[in-house]
């Protein structure tokens, strides 16, 4: 990411700025809609649509993208949330590619508040995915098969990016935490930091690492998921390079022992 953030001579920084006007991600909402506390990231203007202070999206990009990259250092897990149409696709992409967890579906209460339960009904469901792989169904009656195949799909299409979670995650990365209160809520009383993007109807002090960005098109989305990709990329082939340089040093250690 930018270290001259602030520096609006940095080439890079102005060819990023350009990059997000293309993308619309400066486009916020109605000044109906704005909420008090987003100012500190809105532009005034005289028109009905208050623009994003791109300046402050990089700002927060850079901010969030270093604390991620920290948590993938350390070997640990983010849990990625965007149910809406424009976020679902890329958030999908996006945790698949690293083998992260994730919820493009509906939220469902208690996912962090009450994991227990929540891993009790992965368990049930990575049991019957066992049963239906082995064919160990056969046995039963074709009602009672039917009956089993109807429970399978429920609850693979409930918990299908959440199969992996076996702990509590390390951070929530959120696309519209307007749109997600509820695991915003959950994250919060459960002490887990909040990266989101986040539009001008949002108030950015319920979220410890604010990206002020348009929420809800799907090329903003992308471009700011897209630049989190490259930053956790980064991170991913410098961990891969140690590793062979263990495994190398492990086995020449060993090569000279014999």
């Amino acid at each position: 990411m930018l270290r001259e953030a602030n520096s609006l001579n940095n080439l890079d920084f102005q060819k990023m700025i350009s990059e997000m006007k293309e993308k619309g991600v400066h486009f916020g909402h109605k000044r109906s809609r704005l909420h008090p506390r987003a100012l500190s990231f809105t532009l005034k203007s005289s028109g009905e649509v208050n623009f994003i202070n791109l300046e402050e999206t990089v700002k927060g990009l850079e901010k969030a993208t270093d604390f991620l990259k920290e948590i993938m250092k350390n070997n640990g897990k983010i849990l990625l949330v965007g149910t809406s149409s424009g976020a679902k696709k890329k958030i999908k992409e996006l945790a698949e590619k690293y083998n992260f967890p994730y919820v493009i579906e509906r939220w469902l209460g208690g996912t962090l508040t009450n994991f227990r339960v929540l891993k009790e009904r992965i368990n049930y469901l990575k049991e019957l995915e066992n049963q239906r792989e082995q064919n160990l169904w056969a046995k039963y009656t074709k009602k009672e098969q039917l009956k089993l195949e109807k429970n399978y799909q429920l609850l693979e299409k409930k918990f299908q990016g959440l199969k992996i979670m076996e702990n509590l995650p390390n951070a929530l990365l959120i696309v519209d935490p307007k749109l997600h209160e509820t695991a915003v809520i959950e994250a919060k009383k459960a002490k887990i930091p909040v990266v989101a993007i986040l539009d001008n109807d949002d108030d950015p002090s319920l979220i410890d690492y604010p990206i002020p960005s348009n929420d809800s098109a799907s090329s903003s989305i992308e471009y700011i998921l897209g630049k989190i990709d490259e930053a956790l990329l980064e991170v991913h082939k410098r961990k891969i390079i140690q590793e062979g340089q263990r495994e190398t040093e492990t086995i020449e250690a060993e090569a000279e022992t014999v």
